[in-house]
């Protein structure tokens, strides 16, 4: 469970906005992108594998598929995207849990993953900096020592959405155990250190 006393930066949906749907972006992002990053990040197979902010569950038949993992699990915000993204691996037979929770206080145990997988989700969070900050606190804590964090840069974000990006960033400072490892074209791996 998230640690006795984080507090959530605002009420739950006071500032979220969920992303349109768009069909051709899922494509291209279940067909192209996933299986490029993870070509040249080369995360291990078989871990325990997060994605935050899983929203649909786009990635998750992919992240099965190609990464082997012993526990795959996707969180998100909306519970109405939950729904969808457990219609998505049941009707898949993806083997994966899907659960509603908020990355700045993940309803997961302390050390519980080998990796974890955010494909924007920490730049969006309702809070700014304090929300982004918390958010990487609650990866840093969930992932087991030496665990990998796979995220996306500023530079795939402003690509992707280069009018709510704008002057959003990650404060790294906040978890300084967050150490970059690889980095390939439009996202970066970063290591756990004890």
């Amino acid at each position: 469970m998230a640690p006795t006393g984080l507090a959530i930066p605002e009420a739950r949906g006071s500032e979220y906005v969920a992303f349109e749907n768009v069909e051709t972006r899922n494509d291209l992002q279940s067909r192209l992108e996933i299986p490029l990053m993870l070509r040249l990040l080369r995360p291990p197979r078989g871990t325990r594998v997060l994605e935050v902010g899983c929203g649909r569950g786009v990635a998750l038949p992919v992240l099965a598929a190609s990464l082997l993992p012993t526990e795959l699990v996707g969180v998100d915000f909306d519970p109405a995207l939950v729904s969808v993204a457990q219609g998505r691996v049941r009707a898949g037979g993806i083997p994966a849990r899907v659960i509603d929770g908020d990355v700045r206080a993940l309803p997961l145990p302390s050390a519980s993953f080998d990796l974890v997988i955010d494909f924007g989700t920490c730049y969006h969070v309702s809070g700014g900096g304090t929300g982004s900050g918390a958010a990487l606190r609650e990866v840093l804590r969930v992932l087991s020592p030496g665990g990998l964090f796979i995220h996306e840069t500023p530079v795939a974000q402003h690509l992707a959405h280069p009018v709510r990006s704008f002057g959003r960033v990650l404060p790294w400072w906040v978890a300084p155990e967050l150490r970059p490892y690889r980095r390939a074209l439009l996202w970066s791996m970063r290591r756990k250190i004890h």
